[in-house]
């Protein structure tokens, strides 16, 4: 069969292919995403964008800046895959993954990331600005080309990986106004420090999977007992005061500030029972806190301006 006819071949419906896998396909593509932290990223750009450009905020230029964000933070997670096909494989937790079980292959995979990554970066630049695209780019490279392989190098994998991770807020402020501002370097640094226990927590869950496949996360390296519990707690007490800063400098009002600290004390709380005793239970309160404190502390930064508002007149 020569290429045209090949060609030809997959784009013709397969009817023999049963009805379940051809459904199947687009969700193969959107698993390959990893749309639940897509999701977040473009809550957080939006997040972001709109305490930057503040209530006059143009809505549907903001939802354009944080879903091209988005774009840009699925492409990430396609490379990643990519890299980390064969290490999956060794994983129960990701061996069903699209690439491993060859759902699509890595050909496809490449041309679909490079696609996500070139349509968010390019339309930073055009509809927004260069400094958002370059930032932009920035995070994509450090976070597939720099993150991804020092997991089979260092422990500290964790602390790189989180720079891109804690970069969402501060791309969709970028886009909007030219510049993070008092709010994105906030959300920057919340976003920074939340990532520990989370992820301290879902590598301690599956420590034999990371061992088994030779990654150096930290529950998973020998002579690490009590250690992810204790950096647990660490980030999350630091993460106490740089939540409540915007409180304290006046640019927060009860909603948020309140919010930030219940929910703050609720994750340190977490932690100190992770801490003080590693167990399954502990591990999975911790992941249990931090996936409510991150949409609710987001949600109260923008609920509280107009809630102040309100109360102010």
């Amino acid at each position: 069969m020569n290429s045209d006819a090949r060609w030809m071949a997959r784009l013709a419906p397969d009817r023999e292919r049963p009805l379940g896998a051809l459904l199947a396909m687009p969700l193969a593509w959107l698993e390959l995403t990893k749309p639940r932290i897509g999701l977040f990223v473009v809550f957080a750009a939006f997040t972001g964008g709109l305490l930057a450009a503040g209530p006059d905020a143009d809505l549907g230029r903001l939802l354009l800046a944080a879903l091209l964000v988005g774009a840009v933070g699925s492409s990430s997670s396609v490379f990643n895959q990519i890299l980390e096909r064969d290490l999956d494989r060794r994983m129960e937790r990701t061996s069903a993954r699209p690439l491993v079980v060859g759902t699509i292959t890595p050909r496809d995979a490449v041309l679909f990331a490079a696609l996500l990554g070139f349509g968010g970066t390019i339309g930073l630049a055009l509809w927004f600005n260069v400094l958002s695209a370059l930032l932009g780019l920035s995070t994509l490279v450090a976070y597939a080309l720099v993150y991804t392989p020092l997991k089979r190098a260092t422990s500290l994998n964790t602390v790189v990986g989180a720079l891109p991770g804690a970069m969402p807020p501060i791309l969709g402020a970028v886009a909007m106004v030219g510049h993070p501002g008092p709010w994105g370097w906030i959300l920057f640094a919340i976003l920074f420090a939340w990532q520990f226990p989370h992820f301290l927590a879902i590598a301690w869950l599956y420590r034999e999977d990371y061992a088994r496949a030779g990654m150096k996360m930290l529950p998973a390296l020998p002579g690490s007992a009590g250690m992810a519990g204790r950096q647990a707690l660490l980030y999350s007490l630091l993460l106490l005061p740089i939540s409540v800063l915007p409180g304290a400098r006046g640019d927060a009002g009860i909603v948020f500030t309140a919010l930030a600290l219940g929910l703050g004390l609720a994750y340190c709380a977490a932690s100190a029972a992770f801490a003080w005793r590693e167990s399954r239970s502990t591990a999975r309160l911790v992941l249990l806190v931090s996936l409510i404190y991150l949409p609710l502390v987001l949600t109260g930064a923008l609920v509280d301006p107009v809630v102040s508002s309100v109360l102010g007149n």
